[in-house]
C-alpha cells in the first residue's frame, strides 16, 4: 500500500472505533520495522528497524558499566578501599596511593588496546562476521565484572592485584566490544540514518545509565539512611552496607544487564556474511589500509594537525572522567550515597551538554566552539582542585563543624554543594566537547575521504588511551598527592588547545 493511500485510510478511520485503530497502528509499526527498500551503507540490503534498534539497544546494555565500575561506584571504591593503607609506603595518604594505581591499571590495559584495536579493526573491516566477536568480548567483560563481588577492603597485595586484573580485563573487553560493534552499523543502516542510529545508541546508554544509578541508590545506598516512604526500610537481598557490598555489587548488577539487554542485538540485528579471507589475511589487508591512510595525512597537514591536537586534549578528557569520582571520593570521605547522587545529577547535565555543544558550534564555529569547551573544562577542572571539606577555593576557610545547610544525607555542607555545581560545568563542558571535537572533523576532512580520517579519528583515540592516565598515575605516586597528579588534565588539555592554535577550519584539499 503506498504512503498516500494508507493515509487517506487512516483518515477514514472513526475515532470511535479503538480496535481498527489498533489494528491500523500494528500494521504502521510493522512496515515501520520492517525498512523495506532501503539499502545499507557497504551496499547490502539495511536491516529491519528491529534490527536497527537491536543495535543500539546494545548500548543500552553495555554503556551502564562505564558509569557504574569506570567512573562513579566501583573504581572510587577500589582506590579509597580496596587498596590498603600503607600499601604505596607509609608516607604516602591512601587516597594518592589508589589514585596512582588506578591510573597505572588504565594506563595497561590502554597500552593493550593501543596494540591491538588496530588489528582487530582489520578483521572487522575485511573478516565478515562481528557478532560472534562481540558476544565474546560481551561475555568476557560481564565474567570481570562479576568477578568484582569478590572485591575486599583492605585487600592484601594479591587481592589488590586480583581486582586490577578485573578492572583492566573488563576496559580492554569493553573497547573490544566497540570495535566490532561500531563496524556493524554501516552494514545495516542507509547513509542518511547513520548519525540518528548512532546517537539514538548513545542517549539510550546514558538513560540506562541513568536508571541504573538510580536503582542503585534507592535499592542499595539509601535504605536505613533516609526516611522518604518510597525508600526501603533496609538494603534489597539483605545487602550489608557495612561491607562495602553496594559498590562490589555494581559489577555484577551491570553484568547482568549486559547479559540480558544484549540479546536483542544476537537475535534480531544481522550480521555480516562470513568473508573468504582467513584471519591473518584479513589483518594484513587491514593494517595495510590503515598504514595507507596514516601516509596520507601529509597530503592533508591540517586534518593532521587537528587530529595530533585532538589526541591530547581527548586523552585529558578522558582522565577528568576516570579521576573525578576518585578525587571527590577521597577528598570529602563521599559513600556510595553520595557517589550515585553524583553519578546521577552529572549525568542528567551531560545530556545538557549535547546541546550546548551544539549551540556553540552553529554560533561560533567548530574551532571557536572547542576552545570554549576544552578550555573551560581545563579552567573548571583546575577550580575543582581547590575545594576541600575544610576550605573554599583554597583561600577561604571552612568550618568543619558548621550546622549543615540542610538535613539531607549528602551534599550537605558549603564546599560540597559549590564543588557539585562546579563540577556541573565540567560535566556540561566536557560533553559539549566530545560532540564539538567530531564536528570539527567533519567540518574540515576532506569529503571523499571521509569514511578513512573518521577511521583515524577513532584510532587516535584508542592508540593513546594510555598517555594522560599513566601521566597521572605516575605523577601522583612521585608526589604523594592527588591534586598535583591531576594537574596532569590540565597539561594534556593544554598541549590540545596549543595545538588547535595551527588547525584552521576551512575543508581540506590534498598538496
Amino acid at each position: 500500500m503506498s504512503s498516500s493511500t494508507e493515509r487517506e485510510a487512516a483518515s477514514q478511520i472513526p475515532d470511535s472505533d479503538p480496535g481498527t485503530i489498533a489494528v491500523a497502528e500494528a500494521a504502521g509499526l510493522a512496515q515501520w520495522l520492517h525498512a523495506r527498500d532501503e539499502t545499507a551503507t557497504t551496499g547490502n540490503p539495511a536491516a529491519s528497524r528491529l534490527g536497527q534498534m537491536s543495535w543500539a539497544m546494545f548500548e543500552w546494555a553495555r554503556n551502564p558499566y562505564i558509569l557504574l565500575v569506570w567512573i562513579y561506584l566501583f573504581t572510587p571504591y577500589f582506590a579509597n578501599y580496596v587498596v590498603p593503607a600503607g600499601y604505596c609506603g607509609s608516607n604516602m595518604p591512601r587516597g594518592a596511593c589508589g589514585q596512582g594505581i588506578a591510573g597505572v591499571i588504565q594506563a595497561y590495559s590502554g597500552i593493550f588496546i593501543a596494540i591491538l584495536a588496530p588489528f582487530l579493526g582489520a578483521i572487522a573491516d575485511r573478516g565478515g562476521r562481528r557478532k560472534p566477536w562481540v558476544a565474546l568480548y560481551a561475555i568476557i567483560l560481564a565474567g570481570a565484572s562479576f568477578m568484582m563481588w569478590f572485591s575486599r577492603a583492605d585487600s592484601d597485595a594479591q587481592g589488590v592485584f586480583f581486582v586490577g586484573a578485573m578492572i583492566a580485563i573488563a576496559n580492554v573487553a569493553y573497547e573490544f566490544s566497540t570495535v566490532f560493534h561500531n563496524s556493524l552499523l554501516p552494514t545495516i543502516a542507509s547513509h542518511r540514518r547513520i548519525a540518528g542510529l548512532s546517537g539514538l545508541g548513545l542517549a539510550l546508554g546514558n538513560f540506562a545509565g541513568i536508571l541504573l544509578l538510580l536503582f542503585m541508590l534507592i535499592a542499595f545506598a539509601l535504605p536505613g539512611k533516609i526516611g522518604w516512604s518510597f525508600i526501603p526500610a533496609h538494603p534489597l537481598f539483605g545487602i550489608d552496607q557495612s561491607l562495602h557490598e553496594p559498590e562490589r555489587l555494581s559489577g555484577p548488577v551491570s553484568a547482568v544487564w549486559l547479559l540480558i539487554f544484549s540479546l536483542p542485538l544476537f537475535l534480531f540485528t544481522p550480521d555480516t556474511p562470513a568473508s573468504n579471507l582467513k584471519l591473518h589475511q584479513a589483518m594484513i589487508a587491514g593494517v595495510k589500509s590503515v598504514i595507507a591512510t596514516i601516509r596520507s595525512l601529509k597530503h592533508y597537514r591540517n586534518v593532521g594537525m587537528y587530529l595530533l591536537a585532538r589526541l591530547f586534549f581527548n586523552d585529558g578528557m578522558t582522565a577528568v572522567l576516570l579521576f573525578g569520582g576518585i578525587y571527590a571520593s577521597s577528598t570529602f570521605g563521599w559513600g556510595p550515597i553520595q557517589l550515585l547522587s553524583y553519578g546521577v545529577e552529572l549525568s542528567i547535565f551531560a545530556v545538557f551538554g549535547g546541546f550546548f555543544g551544539g549551540w556553540i558550534d552553529n554560533r561560533f564555529g567548530s574551532k571557536n566552539a572547542i576552545f570554549i569547551s576544552i578550555g573551560g573544562t581545563t579552567l573548571f577542572g583546575l577550580l575543582s582542585l581547590t575545594m576541600g571539606p575544610d576550605r573554599i577555593f583554597w583561600f577561604i576557610p571552612y568550618d568543619v563543624h558548621a550546622p549543615h545547610v540542610w538535613s539531607l544525607p549528602f551534599f550537605n555542607t558549603w564546599p560540597e554543594v559549590i564543588f557539585l555545581a562546579i563540577v556541573n560545568f565540567i560535566a556540561v563542558l566536557i560533553t559539549a566537547g566530545y560532540a564539538n571535537s567530531r564536528t570539527m572533523l567533519a567540518r574540515i576532512a576532506p569529503a571523499e575521504k571521509m569514511t578513512e580520517f573518521f577511521g583515524l579519528y577513532s584510532l587516535s583515540g584508542q592508540s593513546t588511551s594510555f598517555l594522560a592516565t599513566g601521566f597521572i598515575g605516575w605523577l601522583t605516586l612521585v608526589a604523594h598527592n592527588q591534586r598535583v597528579g591531576l594537574l596532569g588534565e590540565t597539561l594534556f588539555l593544554g598541549v590540545g588547545l596549543f595545538l588547535m592554535l595551527f588547525v584552521k577550519e576551512q575543508r581540506a584539499t590534498a598538496i
